[in-house]
Order: C-alpha cells, then structure tokens, then sequence
C-alpha cells in the first residue's frame, strides 16, 4: 500500500495511510478525482498471497460505493512478470448504476495509466536492483 501512490498520483491524492506498509491490514484513505467529481476512498488489503495476489476492499460515498481491486502477478517462461489489475464493483449508487458504461470508460482509462506507471516503476526496480 505504501508504494501505490507513486503510480495512482495522477488521480488518487491527499494519501493517509494507516497499518503495515505492505500486506493484509495495509490501508489508505485517498482523494479520488475522477470524472470531475472528487471523493474520499479507504483501501484496505484484506488478502494477499506473495509474491502472487494481493485483494483490496475500496469502500466510499459513506459506504454505498464499495468495490474489489485485485493485482495478479504471473512469473513470465522468459523471466519477468505480468502484473493485471482486475476491478469489480460490490456495491454502487444509483447514479454509478446509471452511469455505468461512461464510469467504467473513466476507470478503464485511469486504471491503463496506472499499470504503465506500475510497469514503469518495476522496469527501474529491477534495473537498480541489476546495477
């Protein structure tokens, strides 16, 4: 959780964390800002199997948005990994619901920035981890 700023800062901000750095028990309360609209969103890690899966809860709109954030990670035969990120709603408010292809479109879009900048920074880990 402590490192997700770093490649979500483009719409997630204002980042209190709260618990372990990393792991089950990690949490965030964030500023999201998308689609013009701005809210407090609480990440919490509820389950993480490492080096392969981590879960996260994301729970906003005073609990009547929640949804389910999974990072997978698959060891590449050549070496490396790919990382995915799957995103389900549980729970979402009428106007979320109504909404739903133009808010899918937003976060689809978001979410494409964060895994460029994910890999971005996995790509200079590794590179100075090499060095």
């Amino acid at each position: 959780m402590a490192n997700h700023e770093r490649f979500t800062d483009h719409y997630l901000t204002n980042w209190r964390c709260t618990g372990p750095a990393s792991g089950i028990g990690s949490c965030a309360t964030v500023t999201a800002a998308l689609g013009g609209t701005k809210t407090d969103v609480t990440i919490d890690v509820v389950e993480a199997e490492a080096p392969w899966r981590i879960v996260e809860r994301n729970v906003s709109a005073a609990g009547r948005r929640q949804g389910r954030g999974t990072y997978t990670i698959e060891p590449l035969p050549t070496g490396g990994a790919r990382v995915s990120f799957t995103y389900t709603w549980v729970r979402a408010p009428l106007a979320d619901r109504l909404l739903a292809p133009v808010v899918r479109a937003t976060m689809r879009h978001a979410n494409r920035i964060v895994m460029r900048r994910l890999a971005t920074e996995l790509a200079c880990h590794v590179s100075t981890t090499e060095s």
